[in-house]
């Protein structure tokens, strides 16, 4: 990985950056997908992505009116991701571990202030807006348009060296850098359809390269709140219980940055209680230990992670025991 100006890649690497890239364009190169994405209704449940917002997703200019460049980064969780394919764990998404159990929004917003205030004294008048996926502004769009991969069929941003196991975040500054611009880089999934083959609920539509959000694991799992039927086929995972990395997890471009990871389950000291929930208890007995909490207890003991966004109702309803699956 190469310098960013006064940033050295050591000091990049050491937040857990595996790849950055820059760009100028304000507008995403493929806002049209999404609008129509949109509008045939495949955003399912997830309404943040079809109202007042949608339509301020079509230019940075629109949340940043001074929005003169972006600088992207690539955060890697890899190595939660080894850990979990090496124990045989697929119960929650490997990037919910991969920050020390912590909400990753709160870890990356500290990390591009650190990085900002690097790269603040070179020019006294630089400011900065961070961009996660709160904000509304299309984060793998602004990934492509600095360089830094093409969308796969599953959607995700794929890296050629650094694969899809990583989180999007950005600094969106009023003055442009002395920095190359990205170039869009060209598709190589080619006639690869391991994805859409490995979804068990058939999520993936790879003409599009969009998901189908109603039938999608991570949407049940994780953005559905209240009790409600799990998407056809869903009794073929592999016990997921929030979030879904089957796509990935069979992608090839995945295989070489793996080699080189180190598993390791890193977890935060307060939040070690997150290893016995998921990987030691029985699903009968986190979800008796649920059921005795309120939802508001549960949401305040889970607070600082990403698991209290399902809530209670929304936790025992993942927590169903199939009639195919090891409850262990």
């Amino acid at each position: 990985m190469k310098d960013l100006l006064n940033v050295n890649s050591e000091f990049l690497t050491s937040l857990g950056i595996v790849d950055w890239g820059y760009t100028e364009e304000s507008v995403p190169a493929s806002y049209h997908q999404y609008d129509n994405w949109v509008k045939r209704e495949l955003h399912g449940s997830l309404t943040y992505l079809s109202d007042h917002r949608k339509d301020l997703r079509s230019d940075i200019k629109n949340i940043y009116p001074e929005f003169k460049s972006a600088l992207v980064f690539l955060f890697s969780y890899q190595e939660s991701k080894k850990w979990m394919l090496d124990n045989n764990h697929h119960e929650v998404a490997a990037y919910s571990m991969g920050f020390g159990g912590e909400d990753y929004h709160y870890v990356l917003k500290t990390r591009l202030e650190k990085i900002f205030d690097k790269l603040k004294p070179e020019n006294a008048s630089l400011e900065r807006f961070i961009s996660l996926d709160t904000q509304p502004v299309l984060e793998r769009d602004l990934a492509l348009r600095a360089g830094l991969g093409w969308f796969g069929k599953n959607s995700m941003l794929i890296n050629q060296r650094e694969g899809s196991y990583f989180i999007i975040g950005s600094l969106l500054m009023n003055q442009k850098l002395n920095l190359t611009t990205g170039e869009i880089d060209n598709d190589h999934c080619g006639q690869c359809l391991a994805c859409v083959e490995a979804c068990p609920t058939n999520a993936i539509n790879p003409e599009t390269r969009t998901l189908i959000a109603s039938q999608c694991i991570s949407t049940f799992t994780i953005e559905t709140f209240k009790e409600a039927p799990a998407p056809e086929g869903f009794e073929k995972s592999r016990g997921e219980i929030f979030g879904c990395d089957i796509c990935q997890d069979v992608c090839p471009w995945n295989r070489k940055p793996l080699i080189k990871s180190i598993a390791a389950l890193s977890l935060k000291p307060s939040l070690e209680f997150l290893k016995n929930w998921f990987y030691e208890l029985p699903k009968k007995d986190l979800a008796n230990l649920i059921e005795a909490k309120t939802n508001r207890g549960l949401k305040k003991f889970l607070q600082g992670t990403p698991f209290d966004r399902p809530g209670k109702i929304g936790w025992l309803k993942n927590l169903k025991v199939k009639p195919n699956q090891n409850d262990s």
